[in-house]
């Protein structure tokens, strides 16, 4: 039964979780809410007084780009039916917002912005997780190197080769916590460009033309001279294990910086969460204006129970042979806004016991477009 209860305007809009903010057809504003005093504060209060012009100002703040000031927006705005989608840094955060041109009863017209709440409890997770992983580092770390000098100082009556290998096993253990500190630090790295938007820029200025199969056999060369896994994951010859398939005549337009890094991190878990030997294989499919590749492992697999789970932050599947493995839950989050920043999609397909094939698409080169494009996109990897 519906209730004959009218609800306020403003309490309505105080309900809402995004800030708005309406501008009438002379600049000034109309309306608010408690969203967009939360995000704005001060800044709420001179476009309170100044109307557009100070929010021209907010929003123009680090706008280099003439088309996509907030003038652009309101004018592409008014000429659509559908709300207009753009970002804006507020706060040194990377915000999502939308423009929409409203019609008044007098048929007047408003422009109505609409500011996303960010949530960045990730990145708070990412710190709190990144100050214990240094402050066991650094106890465990200067603990192994009071042994060592203990072992050193009482190895009266041992030999050199006994000495050798206690140091040895000190010094892997340093190395072991040194390189979880290290893929830490670049995961904060990574995070940080995702938080401020710097990585859409950096991947439309990196962007260049990709021969696959030339790319491929160079990343494939150098796979046994970087370290992929965790130190403790047992030593393994990767490139035995893989194969690659239809990268002949495929050209991609990416930035070979990010598309390197998310192979790194997809191979990383076919080859940790698999057994050792079991054949990997890498499938490149030019599909219209998109190229797909296609990671697949002959591994553990994912349960559909956990399935839900691969790409949220700090979260990992709770199958046993993937909990033995030492992981943050954090690679396949960050390698999704890396493949979406180039234009692209990640998804899966996974069966327990039987194995998994990681999937993502990216923007075909076409020659076509190469004369428009600015010198900016060359990779400036």
């Amino acid at each position: 039964m519906a209730s004959n209860t009218k609800l306020d305007l403003n309490t309505v809009m105080d309900g809402l979780g995004h800030g708005i903010l309406i501008f009438d057809n002379d600049g000034k504003l109309t309306t608010d809410n408690l969203a967009s005093r939360t995000l704005l504060g001060k800044d709420l209060e001179l476009i309170r007084k100044d109307g557009w012009d100070a929010a021209s100002t907010l929003f123009n703040a680090t706008q280099t780009n003439p088309e996509k000031t907030i003038e652009s927006i309101r004018d592409a705005a008014y000429r659509s039916e559908k709300p207009v989608r753009f970002y804006t840094l507020l706060n040194g955060e990377y915000v999502p917002c939308w423009a929409a041109a409203i019609q008044g009863e007098g048929g007047e017209m408003h422009l109505m912005i609409t500011i996303d709440m960010p949530d960045w409890s990730t990145i708070t997770n990412l710190l709190d997780r990144f100050r214990s992983e240094m402050e066991d580092a650094i106890q465990s770390t200067q603990g192994h190197i009071d042994l060592i000098t203990q072992t050193i100082k009482h190895n009266e009556g041992g030999t050199v080769e006994q000495l050798a290998k206690r140091i040895t096993g000190f010094t892997r253990l340093i190395s072991i916590h040194m390189a979880r500190v290290g893929r830490l630090m670049e995961m904060l790295k990574r995070m940080e460009e995702i938080r401020t938007g710097e990585i859409r820029d950096n991947a439309r200025k990196r962007r260049k033309k990709i021969d696959i199969e030339n790319y491929l056999e160079d990343f494939i060369e150098e796979l046994d001279e970087i370290s992929i896994v965790d130190p403790e994951t047992d030593a393994q010859d990767h490139r035995s294990r893989l194969t690659v398939e239809g990268a002949s005549g495929v050209y991609v337009a990416a930035s070979s910086h990010y598309l390197t890094r998310i192979l790194h991190e997809i191979l990383r878990n076919a080859i940790m969460y698999s057994m050792k030997a079991t054949p990997l294989k890498i499938t490149v499919t030019a599909k219209d204006k998109l190229v797909q590749f296609d990671i697949t492992d002959e591994g553990y697999g994912i349960r559909d129970s956990e399935q839900d789970r691969v790409f949220n932050a700090f979260e990992r599947a709770l199958q046993p042979q993937i909990m033995g493995e030492f992981g943050y839950g954090l690679s396949l989050y960050l390698c999704k806004h890396e493949v979406e920043a180039m234009n692209g999609q990640l998804w899966f397909q996974s069966e327990e016991t039987v194995g998994t094939t990681f999937s993502f698409t990216l923007p075909a080169w076409q020659d076509e477009a190469a004369a428009s494009s600015s010198s900016s996109d060359s990779d400036a990897t």
